[in-house]
């Protein structure tokens, strides 16, 4: 499907300046979060998040121009809390380790809030990405891609073709998980761990 101006995700109106107008941005964002969980998309409009927001729909719209940029907010807010844990997993010297330590954070964030993650999923595969989604996409990108580089991760492979499989294979197992609503840490943690260091030819 091509990227044109109308099909692509519209960003956010402006950004907030000051405190207060940051911590309303915050509350408004928020305030989706807990209608998409409650409700789902069906009990998501603008209204309903300004009023859970305690915000007038004006103060809203300066913000936001629609449903699709609220959306879009949340899932650069939840990208870019996974960020932070893969960028601190990544420190890590051993690539082992740090490999692991992105598979945890990745089914801790899952389920987390599973069922805003699983909206969010959806979500992100309906429209293109605008500017702000994508560059923390790519950031998960490159975090991966950097660990694979390292010496203990078994090489062999091609390491764009690696990165986006091993994306893939962690996103793909989280997912399903959270679709079906499971909630073991440790038994999720362990399969993705098993899929992964499978593909890389070594065991987990």
């Amino acid at each position: 499907m091509p990227e044109t101006s109308q099909q692509q995700r519209p960003p956010p109106r402006k950004s907030p300046r000051q405190a207060r107008s940051a911590e309303t941005v915050r509350a408004i964002v928020e305030a989706a979060a807990r209608i998409l969980e409650q409700g789902g998309l069906g009990a998501f409009t603008t209204n309903a998040v300004a009023e859970r927001a305690g915000v007038s729909i004006g103060s809203l719209y300066q913000y936001f121009p629609g449903k699709e940029a609220l959306i879009g907010a949340l899932i650069v807010r939840e990208t870019s809390r996974l960020i932070e844990d893969w960028e601190a997993a990544a420190a890590t010297a051993s690539g082992r380790d740090a490999l692991a330590g992105l598979i945890a954070a990745a089914v801790a964030h899952q389920l987390r809030r599973p069922a805003l993650a699983r909206l969010i999923d959806l979500e992100e595969a309906r429209l293109p990405f605008d500017d702000e989604t994508r560059r923390v996409t790519d950031r998960l990108r490159s975090i991966l891609r950097d660990v694979l580089t390292r010496a203990d991760v078994p090489a062999g492979l091609a390491l764009d073709t690696a990165t986006q499989d091993v994306l893939a294979i962690i996103k793909g197992i989280v997912d399903a998980a959270g679709e079906r609503g499971e909630q073991d840490h440790v038994d999720l943690t362990a399969r993705v761990r098993r899929a992964v260091y499978g593909y890389l030819g070594s065991s987990a």
